[in-house]
């Protein structure tokens, strides 16, 4: 029996407090024999502070630096602020302000002309920006208003198909589609095209002299009118474009018209008028 009680292994009796300190200090021998050249660990060396798990450091890290996030989330806000209000403004167009023809406001040529104010240049003046020199804008005038078309070189430059209104007002051609002869402001006359052919022998066998007065009258009222609106058309044409910017006015004297020949209607013009017609009310002769 006694040999039985020998082999038996026994149930380690709890340790006492100086028996696990001692046996902690063993363990951190054991611990220096087996890793030579590591110092021993101490709380000493950190602080007094015990090391903290990997996942509670970076939690700690997040606490202790909000202001990165924060900083990301603000950059992040902006630059989809940016997309959506680009695409409002361009309709559709880009989410990136890569807009064709960007309003007044976001070019930087459209301040600079509101902060100096409108221009004013001569005709010599204004000649100089037919875009020849490709250092200066392109510059026509109608109405005696002045426009930056800088934006269509291709169209308004040289060898353009609209060249001929660059560096004048020819405000004159825009009714009367004679580009090359009416490279002038000077509308006197282009009412002519507009007005019926007299023909004696049909005016006096259908209207008395009085009645042909009025109707004259009547005529020359209602060509003045086509005269207006042809021109007003394409005076809101360029002053309403998002893509031409308006620059100033052309400075001239203010009895320049006088100095000057009223001008012959041109022949283009003039083809398309026509003999007055009889009345279509079946008027008597007379």
């Amino acid at each position: 029996m006694a040999d039985t009680d020998t082999v038996r292994r026994r149930k380690p009796e709890p340790k006492t407090a100086s028996q696990e300190t001692a046996s902690a200090s063993e363990d951190s021998e054991v611990e220096e024999i087996i890793r030579p050249g590591f110092p021993p660990h101490s709380d000493s060396q950190n602080g007094g502070k015990k090391k903290k798990a990997p996942k509670r450091q970076i939690e700690d890290e997040d606490e202790s630096n909000p202001w990165l996030l924060d900083i990301l989330r603000v950059i992040s806000f902006l630059f989809l602020a940016s997309c959506g209000l680009s695409y409002l403004i361009s309709n559709g167009e880009t989410f990136f302000w890569g807009m064709s023809h960007p309003p007044n406001y976001l070019q930087l040529e459209w301040w600079k002309s509101q902060l100096r104010g409108p221009i004013y240049l001569t005709p010599t003046e204004l000649a100089a920006f037919d875009g020849t020199d490709p250092s200066k804008p392109i510059y026509l005038a109608i109405n005696h208003t002045i426009y930056d078309v800088s934006a269509n070189r291709r169209t308004y430059g040289p060898g353009g198909s609209y060249n001929v209104f660059a560096g004048v007002d020819a405000s004159r051609a825009y009714v009367t589609g004679c580009f090359a002869e009416d490279r002038t402001p000077d509308m006197r006359g282009v009412e002519e095209m507009f007005l019926p052919l007299d023909d004696p022998a049909v005016d006096n066998k259908y209207w008395s002299p009085e009645e042909l007065k009025d109707l004259k009258r009547k005529e020359m009222e209602e060509a003045l009118k086509k005269v207006n609106d042809g021109l007003k058309h394409w005076v809101n044409f360029f002053g309403k474009s998002k893509k031409y910017r308006f620059v100033g006015y052309v400075k001239r004297d203010k009895d320049w018209l006088k100095k000057e020949p009223v001008p012959k209607l041109c022949e283009a013009a003039g083809r398309g008028r026509t003999p007055r017609s009889p009345p279509e009310d079946g008027k008597k002769e007379h």
